[in-house]
């Protein structure tokens, strides 16, 4: 199907636009701001939220908790994306999406503030963080025996991944299932088919990862293009024996293939996966909110992943 209509009618207002315009003019900044409006406006579903640190090798790591209203059935560490370098907690896939998933699967969800590659900080310190997260959620949650998932959207879907990784080949703790948006896990990223290429070649710049654009975030998150640890891009790992896996991919996304793949590699490594394809959606569909019919889809879908 084409871009969603109503995103069609908005990509309009990000036509030659930049990021840096965005940022340095009021006017770019108003654009892109009503490009990013919902068609409705989302609302805090019934769960608490509490802010506070856990130990991490590189010092505290800055979480917050979503706690749903009844004793939680299960467990959830989410990761937030922004191409290793960008996002916080406050960013709709940071907060949107864990608390939608803290209400919707009767979950504690803890959001991971993990350090960002920027400033000299690069693989493995995101990881690091993420996996001291995981080991306080684990250790927390253990005694009441839920099971708890993994997840992440982009690259925050990569640093999951990772960590998952590692936990298996350390003999520590495991997820009982992954939650992976739109993951971005190989470089060189695999070329979108000929159809969805020629369906976004119309799409803004903004929407789009250009070769450029996705080596600099390799670059900067790895220090180099070559010789790159398995484990920062994960795709290039072995995945056997990692939980049953649920990705969501967006239709319109250059990074879609990366998804594509890895779940080729899942099925083929052993691992149980599917996939729920978000119809109409470019990159980062989960900085949206549930009023948006594909978002509040592609949460259902993790609820039933997270939920086995």
């Amino acid at each position: 199907m084409p871009l969603d209509p109503f995103l069609a009618e908005k990509s309009r207002l990000l036509d030659g636009l930049n990021w840096e315009d965005a940022q340095a003019d009021p006017e770019a900044m108003a654009r892109f701001m009503e490009y990013f409006s919902d068609p409705g406006e989302w609302s805090m579903p019934d769960v608490s939220v509490e802010d506070r640190t856990v130990p991490g090798p590189h010092g505290e790591v800055p979480v917050r908790i979503y706690t749903p209203r009844h004793e939680p059935r299960r467990a959830l560490l989410w990761l937030h994306g922004g191409g290793f370098t960008g996002g916080n907690l406050e960013m709709p896939e940071a907060h949107v999406v864990s608390a939608e998933l803290a209400a919707r699967a009767e979950a504690l969800v803890v959001s991971v503030d993990y350090r960002l590659a920027a400033d000299g900080t690069r693989y493995p310190v995101p990881v690091d963080d993420a996996h001291a997260a995981w080991l306080w959620l684990a250790e927390t949650v253990r005694p009441q025996s839920v099971p708890v998932g993994l997840g992440g959207a982009s690259a925050g879907a990569a640093l999951a991944l990772s960590t998952a990784i590692r936990l298996r080949d350390q003999d520590e703790p495991r997820p009982d299932a992954l939650l992976l948006a739109y993951p971005f896990v190989h470089f060189p990223t695999p070329a979108l088919d000929d159809e969805t290429a020629a369906g976004m070649r119309d799409l803004p710049s903004l929407l789009r990862f250009t070769t450029e654009s996705i080596e600099g975030m390799v670059r900067n998150y790895v220090g180099r293009l070559t010789d790159l640890p398995a484990a920062a891009m994960p795709g290039a790992a072995s995945l056997d024996g990692l939980p049953s896996t649920g990705i969501v991919l967006a239709e319109f996304d250059d990074l879609r293939p990366s998804g594509d793949l890895l779940a080729r590699q899942l099925e083929e490594s052993g691992v149980p996966v599917r996939t729920y394809l978000a119809a109409g959606m470019p990159h980062g569909h989960l900085n949206r909110g549930p009023s948006l019919k594909e978002v509040d889809r592609s949460l259902d879908f993790f609820v039933s992943t997270l939920s086995g």
